[in-house]
């Protein structure tokens, strides 16, 4: 099968003008930002970068949809009142000093791989809102809502922003996101924004792998043939297309340019052995898949560490619908984060540092763990629950240049706000862009050609080492 360079020579030789393919998200860099020169700098981009700028190859955001407890997680208040601190004990790690919640018992051994940050804020307590706001780095344009639903002016998801700049091999989506988009039954809007191409257009969308991969019947829905369609049909119907094609660029259609576009990408992966053996966790061993638990969101982990180890340089592992309302414990927060909600986090996490550190890819490899918010400090009479809290909590990050052993930032008494160095999503996005390459200077243009800042916020230079 052709490479995405061939891709490009097809398309060129179509007419399809330089601009579209970026506009279209093919090419890995935007000439507006500065084109990727073979050395990994960009073009018309300083050398001299702040710490940390380009120490990426590629990331995995694990999105813990609904807003973990920071008090119950990562930032414990062991001295704080009943009614503030909870049932739960901090623990000790092998970093000194340096606890976590006792049920998070496997990442304690690993914090030396890892930065937390106890200072991330904003004020935005609606999910679908604050959602835009953690997967894009940007205000959504309708914020502080849970009413408003996904729109073609969304800002565009991380993933699909560095689509732009780098590209996988052999046909492999540059952007994957699992298991769903992230919706609440709670929320008028239903699905958050920020979670396709937005702005972008839909050719930048992040490849939606749905299901659960645990199931021994689970496959790709995406790279699933018709019934009746084998790959030399296939080959036939992409022939076809590629005719139609010609005859559509000489009428000038840009519509039909980008149609071209993903039915070119969509013939790369239904074809591509390749793409096939990427997505086959059946290839795991046995002891692996058990390391990370046999269970969707571990599976779903595992999987994006295959992706990456084979050069899709951005997943993201939303936490799954598990009909409970996720991490959204307004309710019975205690039973609900000791019994479903931490064993599998801590689980696939400490798994994931584990493996890509024995594989050498930690050190490339920039992984994100987060909400969209905190959690109350009070927690609520009557049913052990906590509220909505964007004012102060926790996030974690580690590989690629990230200090190893350390806690940037901190909160008050009771983590109600930050007392030193607050972050915002913005901030981390940025944080983001930055380790993977993107100059804070670049920008992206939208169907209509307007240019778009790609941050919103600084990169966090505290927590490179």
């Amino acid at each position: 099968m052709s490479d995405p360079d061939s891709i490009q020579r097809q398309l060129f030789s179509r007419g399809l003008p330089r601009r579209s393919l970026l506009q279209a998200g093919l090419l890995p860099g935007m000439l507006a930002a500065g084109g990727m020169t073979s050395d990994g700098t960009f073009a018309g981009g300083s050398r001299d970068r702040p710490p940390g700028f380009g120490t990426a190859k590629r990331c995995i955001l694990l999105f813990m949809w609904g807003g973990p407890s920071q008090l119950d997680t990562f930032d414990m208040k062991p001295d704080a009142p009943a009614e503030v601190r909870g049932e739960f004990q901090p623990i000790s790690s092998v970093v000194p000093g340096l606890e976590l919640c006792e049920h998070f018992r496997g990442l304690a051994t690993k914090t030396d791989l890892l930065t937390v940050i106890r200072s991330m804020s904003h004020d935005d307590p609606a999910h679908l809102s604050s959602a835009h706001t953690t997967l894009t780095g940007h205000l959504p344009p309708v914020n502080k809502s849970d009413a408003e639903p996904p729109g073609p002016n969304d800002s565009p998801h991380l993933g699909g922003v560095l689509s732009q700049f780098h590209s996988a091999p052999a046909g492999l989506p540059a952007s994957v996101t699992m298991p769903w988009k992230t919706l609440h039954p709670a929320a008028p809007g239903g699905t958050a924004p920020g979670q396709t191409g937005g702005w972008l257009g839909t050719a930048a969308d992040p490849m939606l792998v749905t299901g659960d991969p645990s199931q021994a019947d689970w496959s790709v829905p995406a790279l699933r043939l018709a019934d009746g369609l084998n790959l030399q049909r296939l080959e036939d119907r992409r022939s076809l297309l590629q005719s139609i094609s010609r005859q559509q660029d000489r009428l000038g259609s840009q519509y039909s340019r980008q149609l071209d576009l993903q039915q070119l990408q969509a013939f790369e992966m239904l074809g591509s052995g390749l793409v096939r053996q990427a997505f086959d966790l059946a290839q795991e061993s046995a002891a692996d898949r058990q390391r990370y638990g046999n269970h969707i969101h571990g599976q779903c982990v595992l999987l994006g560490r295959r992706l990456l180890e084979r050069g899709v340089p951005f997943v993201s592992v939303n936490w799954h619908n598990d009909g409970r309302n996720f991490w959204d414990t307004h309710g019975d927060n205690f039973n609900r984060l000791k019994r479903d909600l931490i064993p599998p986090a801590d689980m696939a996490l400490t798994a994931l540092l584990t493996d890509l550190q024995e594989r050498g890819m930690l050190e490339d490899t920039l992984v994100v763990w987060t909400g969209e918010f905190g959690r109350r400090p009070q927690i609520t009479a009557g049913n052990a629950g906590r509220e909505h809290h964007p004012f102060c909590y926790s996030s974690l990050l580690a590989g690629a240049g990230i200090r190893r052993g350390a806690v940037h930032g901190s909160s008050d008494r009771i983590a109600r706000y930050p007392e030193q160095d607050a972050v915002s999503p913005g901030d981390l996005a940025a944080t983001v862009l930055h380790a993977m390459g993107v100059p804070a200077e670049a920008t992206l243009r939208d169907a209509g050609g307007r240019p778009h800042l790609l941050y919103a916020g600084n990169p966090v230079g505290g927590v490179f080492g």
